[in-house]
């Protein structure tokens, strides 16, 4: 593995003159452009109804090679990284330049920030030790109640090396450990069931994650939501006041707003919040981050897909609109800074603006002052999937675990709760902001453009006014 920490170029045995020399043929003219190198382990261990199901390892690695013009951008990607490939890649990149002749931008700033070591997962502890945990995790969570009837575990990590070599002749590194651990349960009663689930992770080893207070926890939450929604009550429908809870509930700033504030899509005004930079977007005291500087955390990086260090880039502050998420191309186009936001799944894909990890800062209200103002609404606290409409902001997200609140005063757990409205409308909506920031437990993988990548995401309890809520209880 030191060698591939090193230089992936060495590891692929290429010339670096020679290299060079393609590099620069292939973006001659361009306005920007890398060759981008990885390679990549990764493994995932499944536990499903009392025996291992799944156990795969895989190795990849590969090059992209981009070439910017303008709004215009050729890519070609292989697996096989050899001289003759990165060859063919130059001369497929150079016909998106045409008779076109720009500037080779400049190249991103160093940092010396490390995030997270070096070291990989995967190697440590055995695979047998890795098993043998799966077993404990689905035998303590059959032993917590009799009605627990089906037990889902899984661990996997991945580690992976890349690097951004310019025609410029600068290169970056990275290598980045990624851990995620996660487990599900279904309880049922006669013919009722329902499912609870609950995972954490990070940019560590496997040593930090193991330790049994850790994925006890885990599985306590689990266990607790399913038997939760096992005693739920059909969700009210109609217009009313919502409390989302802290940490994970994020995941809808993430969606309704963050992806609202990437660079492309404002460029493009395709978003909801293209052309109002400078104008008041959310109610005041609402500030929204998106910071991939934090250590250890899933969705940080030390330096982004093209070579740029990330920030802690403000995107919303008190209410009003002062930043997007950048990548170099959309950040030139629009005559701003990078913002260290330029992200990609693999090597067989374009970067473009990304979150990293992305959330709402505190506030100075007590989370049971929030609950207690609330005459007639619900408590969400954790949700499941959604859908967005980035050009219009609005948005639907499943609760999978909510309460109703009645006379300030958290009563049955609910079922079926759909929250449905508009991010650039609900951002003024939000009345009370809770003292209790907390970020996920390191979960989140965001899609977009059919890309995945890992993020985080986070917030304190907040109050939102008027959502209409849907559900099959009536009000």
């Amino acid at each position: 593995m030191a060698a591939a920490v090193t230089s992936l170029i060495d590891r692929a045995g290429l010339d670096r003159p020679r290299l060079a020399k393609i590099i620069s043929r292939g973006l001659d003219g361009a306005d920007d452009g890398e060759l981008y190198l990885e390679y990549r382990q990764a493994e995932l261990l499944a536990f499903d109804n009392g025996r291992l199901k799944q156990a795969t390892y895989d190795t990849s690695q590969g090059f992209g090679l981009r070439a910017v013009k303008d709004e215009a951008v050729g890519y070609a990607h292989a697996s096989d990284v050899s001289e003759s490939a990165i060859e063919r890649a130059a001369d497929a990149v150079r016909a998106v330049k045409g008779g076109y002749c720009g500037n080779y931008a400049a190249p991103p700033a160093r940092t010396n920030a490390k995030l997270y070591g070096e070291e990989s997962p995967l190697g440590s502890p055995t695979f047998e030790a890795k098993a043998r945990l799966l077993e404990k995790i689905d035998a303590y969570a059959r032993a917590k109640d009799p009605r627990v009837r089906q037990v889902t575990a899984s661990l996997g990590a991945t580690w992976q090396a890349v690097e951004v070599v310019r025609a410029d002749g600068e290169i970056y590194r990275d290598v980045r450990p990624l851990v995620r651990i996660g487990v599900s349960v279904v309880v049922g009663e006669g013919d009722r069931q329902e499912t609870g689930s609950d995972g954490y992770g990070g940019r560590e080893g496997y040593e930090h994650f193991l330790v049994s207070d850790r994925w006890q926890t885990a599985v306590d939450s689990a266990v607790r939501q399913a038997l939760v929604n096992l005693s739920s009550v059909p969700a009210p429908a109609g217009e009313m006041d919502v409390v989302l809870g802290p940490g994970w509930p994020g995941v809808m700033l993430h969606e309704a707003v963050g992806h609202g504030l990437e660079g492309d899509f404002n460029r493009k005004k395709t978003s909801a919040f293209a052309g109002l930079m400078g104008q008041q977007v959310a109610a005041k005291g609402v500030t929204v981050v998106d910071d991939g500087t934090i250590a250890l955390r899933r969705g940080s990086l030390s330096i982004d897909d093209e070579g740029t260090p990330t920030n802690r880039t403000v995107l919303i502050e008190d209410g009003v609109l002062v930043g997007y998420m950048q990548d170099r191309q959309n950040a030139r186009l629009m005559g701003m800074k990078p913002t260290g936001n330029g992200r990609r799944e693999s090597f067989a894909h374009v970067p473009m603006p990304r979150m990293t990890n992305t959330y709402m800062l505190a506030g100075g209200h007590d989370p049971a002052e929030i609950l207690a103002s609330v005459k007639n609404g619900i408590y969400a606290v954790h949700f499941g999937g959604g859908q967005v409409d980035i050009t219009s902001g609005k948005y639907v997200f499943e609760c999978t675990e909510a309460y109703r609140i009645e006379d300030g005063k958290v009563g049955a757990p609910i079922k079926g709760a759909m929250l449905i409205g508009n991010g650039p409308t609900d951002l003024r909506r939000i009345s009370m902001v809770g003292n209790d920031l907390a970020l996920d437990s390191g979960i989140g993988t965001c899609g977009k453009n059919g890309q995945g990548v890992p993020v985080g995401v986070g917030q304190p309890t907040l109050r939102i006014d008027r959502i209409t809520v849907g559900g099959t209880g009536g009000q």
